[in-house]
């Protein structure tokens, strides 16, 4: 009896742990939505703080991309134009993951605007090389290279953007506009490739047949 107490216990701590789970993603979805598709930040950034502080580790996952909701809270601050809030938001997407390259593009960029382009330029540059190589890395070393940036749309803009900042012929109009664009398309890319991936599947599985089943008649 007590086991059987104790199992029930468990499944409903899990059940409500599940339905918490469901309802950040549901709440960040929303957020990511707002920013995205409608272009209102105020309204994004509203739901993100609630996501964290529900969950102040929540990470965005889509197949092999993640981002840390402090990344998109800070994303938010620097399109409202509030750069302290956005760099101490920024700073701490990149103490909780070193490699959340498109934190460290926008954390440039609020340095850059806030007049700090001694800092903003590390920052800017060490992200566009980061994705950069992690797209490289999709493309030869993984099955997902086939779904992201296939006409290597973003990494042809980073090279460019890594050749001037390696002449030190400095347009900071330019590049600020150019890694704005890299990292707003670098998350476009990441629901381009979740369908591409999704539509790849559902064929594959409408012409393939699956193990298990037999083909014709009397086998």
């Amino acid at each position: 009896m007590k086991t059987t107490n104790c199992f029930q216990r468990l499944s409903v701590i899990l059940l409500f742990a599940g339905c918490a789970s469901c309802a950040v993603a549901a709440q960040f979805q929303t957020g990511r939505q707002a920013l995205l598709l409608r272009n209102n930040p105020e309204e994004a950034l509203s739901h993100f703080e609630q996501v964290a502080k529900t969950d102040p580790n929540y990470v965005f996952r889509s197949g092999p991309f993640r981002e840390g909701i402090w990344t998109y809270i800070g994303r938010a601050e620097y399109q409202l134009g509030r750069l302290p809030a956005a760099r101490r938001s920024l700073e701490r997407a990149v103490a909780l993951d070193k490699d959340d390259y498109l934190a460290r593009i926008y954390l440039g960029l609020a340095l850059a605007k806030s007049g700090d382009r001694a800092r903003a330029l590390p920052e800017i540059q060490t992200g566009l090389k980061g994705l950069y190589d992690w797209l490289e890395y999709l493309t030869f070393k993984t099955q997902f290279g086939v779904y992201w940036d296939p006409n290597r749309e973003i990494r042809s803009q980073i090279e460019k953007d890594l050749t001037i900042i390696a002449s030190k012929e400095l347009d900071w109009q330019k590049l600020i506009a150019d890694a704005e664009w890299v990292a707003k398309k670098m998350e476009d890319e990441v629901d381009i490739a979740r369908r591409d991936e999704q539509l790849r599947e559902r064929d594959r599985d409408r012409f393939i047949p699956r193990r298990g089943l037999s083909v014709g008649a009397g086998f």
